[in-house]
């Protein structure tokens, strides 16, 4: 089975996770574009939902699914999202996509974190998967300087801007041991944004596709 047909399964997986006359939160990238392809299916089921890109919420749009402001939403059931990695603890790495800070936003939100991945996304250890870091433009060099000091060696991500107007810097060479120290140390950056590490808010639930069907980390 090849990712993509996994990610096809572990989508339409998680419609069982979708509670009936409720509004859902929905990540960005393409785990999550089959996600909405399959949610299209059962729209009348939802009041809605709140997109963590504008490339999700055009997705939704296009399908004909209700996409509302958060600041106009009270409560959400549940986020559903992919992730670049995943460990056993269910901390993540995330913003291949460059969605991060909206996609750290809508999950904050949510009363539940449903991510959905294929099983090649899960590690022992994060860090291989370059880590994503939004920062204002104009303390690109400073954060670089910083990130330098913590062992990793960050690349500009030329050439892209973020939903927010801001630029990203991908982080290499680390191996993320501790991940809600790292997450926090990072946020204290000035001129750091958010960052790609989803431990201080982890998944609630990992859906995996694989060959031998949809696994389930809890």
């Amino acid at each position: 089975m090849s990712p993509d047909d996994k990610k096809r399964q572990v989508a339409e997986e998680a419609l069982k996770y979708v509670t009936p006359d409720t509004i859902i939160g929905i990540g960005t990238g393409s785990t999550a574009n089959h996600f909405i392809d399959a949610l299209a299916k059962i729209k009348h089921q939802i009041k809605g939902t709140v997109a963590s890109s504008n490339a999700t919420a055009d997705r939704l749009k296009s399908h004909g699914i209700p996409v509302f402001d958060l600041n106009s939403v009270d409560e959400i059931s549940a986020y559903f999202d992919g992730a670049d990695e995943s460990n056993r603890h269910l901390h993540l790495i995330k913003g291949g996509g460059g969605a991060l800070t909206r996609e750290k936003i809508v999950a904050a939100a949510s009363q539940k974190f449903i991510c959905i991945a294929d099983d090649s996304k899960l590690v022992d250890v994060l860090g291989k998967f370059p880590l994503p870091v939004e920062v204002i433009p104009m303390a690109r060099s400073y954060v670089a300087r910083a990130l330098v000091k913590l062992g990793g060696k960050p690349v500009w991500r030329e050439n892209f801007t973020t939903d927010n107007g801001n630029i990203i810097l991908d982080v290499h060479n680390l191996q993320i041991i501790e991940p809600v120290k790292l997450e926090t140390e990072l946020n204290h950056i000035t001129g750091v944004v958010t960052n790609g590490l989803f431990a201080l808010r982890p998944a609630d639930l990992l859906l995996l596709g694989s060959d031998n069907g949809v696994k389930i980390v809890k």
